[in-house]
């Protein structure tokens, strides 16, 4: 049985990451890559989906765990009464193969120890073959091949490999689990210590170019250090989250595949690493972003595989009763194919604050900008699946048309501003037009509120968004109006829901869902936007303890229950930390999104 969500913690080498449990057990690792099938699937299953557990021979649970200062580097110990034993779990940055190394380290006494590692390619559907050599293994199914040194004696038991040692004071005994592709030849070996002392020294130096100095220092440095973990190296594309069908509903039918890139997370995460010193990464995302979505604009999706790939077919795992019962098990996903206009303006709004921050434009990259202009201005009267991905019938959502309205603004800002061609008269009609259009069928005046789609009474998180990308001015009644109302309708003990699913939102899906943690941050930016700085702030500091113990935010979170949900860890909340820190920190800066003067962009 796996446990609770925030029970996991996170390691990877920015190819591939794993989950590891309290009780020192990796429940979740894809190999080679994030989105590559899991050899260990016991996070949505049991053992028999495969896990690595290395723990104390009793199976107690951890007494602690941290990361080594600034870097990925986990430690969990346990106090036994035997003594006291620490696990060091990390994965080695070398590129050309996959490593996971754990490292038994004896502190005091001399602690009984028992290793279970039972391999299941195929997310928990084939058992590899699997041979033993004294103190290594081999396995291999089909296209997968992993091999496992160690320094103490390794025997096959119930189609898993065991190992029972006792570990002493002053005594380390490493494990180095190796995947490469079975046509290929056995990677050189990992030495373990040189390893644990490289991986150490990239985390550290990496970590060292941030340059937030604000108020929550440790929060915004670990979420940074998670989103770079979600950062695949190759293509510079960044996942959602590393996991697939984690509920959002305990037991519920709301589980997807999230390991892929959004689109729309391009312009918030852009914003995070530029604001916090990591321009690199930045220019990575900003190419990622161009190959991905270069081709015919009328073909833009609204997510991307890591290197761009565009077709993610859904379909389910039958075999898995998925986490802790919660079913159907998905993999790919099908909302890749929705029409969710309020991308185009994303992409726009993300390239439009690469050029504010220096990234230099370049003649292809305003070409395909241009043409996603054309086609957005011959379409963005059409409804559409929003953002949140409702797979209920097309509505004309009021945030898809502020999007639209945020690519032409920002269009119209890229020919005063950086001298760059295109028809401004035009754009700036078209973008006047939409807002009217908005002003005039989105929002509720009995109730002084926009509204999720027009003519609707439901609410939408997404409508905190208005101030932030500049449609209307914090000075707005309507923005104050619309803040108030998302607080009145879609509070859920003190956190926010995207929306009420039972409520106008037909989103086609049964069941409901938690407080969406990227939607709370929104509410913190919007309070302190308008001058409600100590609501934000307690806001802000109640989603912080919100955490699990090391740092890790997933999707959504149950105040019902105190248990975190969704698939985890979440770029888009760790993004959404950092965005609200840098802004209650005073370190964003304010800019014009419209040269002409016409609308005002606020700060974040």
């Amino acid at each position: 049985m796996p446990g609770n969500i925030e029970d996991y913690a996170l390691i990877g080498d920015l190819h591939t990451a794993a989950l590891v449990g309290r009780d020192g057990s990796i429940d979740w690792l894809c190999l080679p890559r994030f989105d590559s099938p899991a050899c260990f699937a016991a996070l949505l299953h049991d053992r028999n989906a495969g896990r690595w557990q290395l723990c104390p021979a009793d199976g107690r649970p951890a007494s602690s765990r941290r990361y080594r200062g600034d870097t990925l580097i986990l430690e969990t110990e346990w106090d036994t009464p035997d003594g006291v034993v620490r696990v060091i779990d990390f994965m080695p940055l070398r590129g050309q193969a996959a490593d996971v190394v754990r490292i038994v380290d004896g502190v005091s006494g001399a602690v009984p120890m028992r290793m279970d590692l039972t391999l299941r390619f195929d997310y928990g559907h084939v058992v590899p073959w699997v041979r033993h050599s004294g103190q290594d293994l081999s396995a291999v199914a089909g296209p997968d091949a992993v091999w496992l040194r160690t320094d103490v004696p390794v025997h096959g038991e119930d189609r898993a490999t065991v190992a029972e040692f006792t570990v002493r004071a002053g005594q380390r005994v490493p494990f180095v689990l190796t995947y490469q592709a079975s046509h290929l030849r056995r990677p050189d070996l990992v030495d373990a210590e040189h390893a644990l002392a490289g991986t150490e020294r990239f985390w550290t130096d990496w970590i060292s170019r941030c340059d937030y100095d604000g108020r929550w220092p440790e929060p915004v440095r670990r979420s940074l250090i998670l989103l770079k973990t979600l950062t695949y190296a190759a293509t510079g594309g960044i996942l959602a989250a590393a996991t697939t069908s984690l509920p959002e509903q305990l037991d519920g039918p709301r589980n997807w595949d999230y390991r892929y890139c959004w689109l729309r997370d391009a312009t918030f995460t852009l914003q995070a690493l530029l604001g916090t010193g990591y321009l690199a990464e930045a220019k990575a995302w900003r190419e990622w972003l161009l190959r991905a979505v270069a081709g015919d604009p009328a073909d833009l999706q609204i997510m991307y595989a890591l290197d761009g790939t565009r077709r993610l077919p859904e379909y389910t795992l039958d075999w898995l009763p998925g986490y802790q019962g919660a079913s159907p098990v998905r993999v790919g996903n099908a909302a890749s194919s929705q029409l969710q206009l309020d991308v185009w303006g994303e992409v726009l709004d993300s390239l439009h604050h690469s050029r504010e921050a220096g990234i230099a434009a370049t003649d292809a990259g305003w070409d395909l900008q241009r043409a996603l202009l054309d086609f957005l201005e011959g379409n963005w009267q059409q409804p559409d699946n929003s953002l949140w991905e409702v797979r209920g019938p097309r509505r004309q959502f009021v945030h898809s048309k502020v999007m639209a309205w945020a690519g032409f603004d920002r269009a119209v800002t890229a020919v005063h501003r950086h001298g760059l061609d295109g028809p401004i008269d035009r754009w700036r009609s078209i973008r006047d037009d939409i807002h009217a259009e908005v002003c005039a069928k989105g929002f509720d005046t009995d109730r002084n509120t926009f509204t999720q789609s027009y003519g609707s009474a439901g609410l939408d998180a997404a409508l905190l968004l208005i101030p932030r990308v500049g449609f209307l001015p914090t000075t707005d009644p309507r923005v104050a109006g619309t803040i108030d109302a998302v607080q009145r309708e879609l509070l859920q003990d003190g956190f926010l829901l995207r929306y009420r699913p039972e409520h106008d939102s037909a989103d086609g899906l049964p069941g409901t869902e938690g407080a969406f943690l990227a939607c709370t941050f929104w509410l913190v930016d919007a309070l302190h936007t308008i001058g409600r700085r100590a609501e934000a702030e307690d806001l802000f500091e109640r989603l912080l303890h919100l955490r699990n113990d090391v740092g890790l935010l997933s999707e959504e979170y149950d105040p019902t229950s105190g248990r975190q949900l969704g698939n985890t860890p979440q770029a888009f909340s760790l993004v959404g930390l950092v965005n609200s820190a840098r802004q209650l920190s005073g370190s964003t800066t304010r800019t014009s999104a419209d040269a002409d003067g016409q609308h005002t962009q606020p700060a974040g």
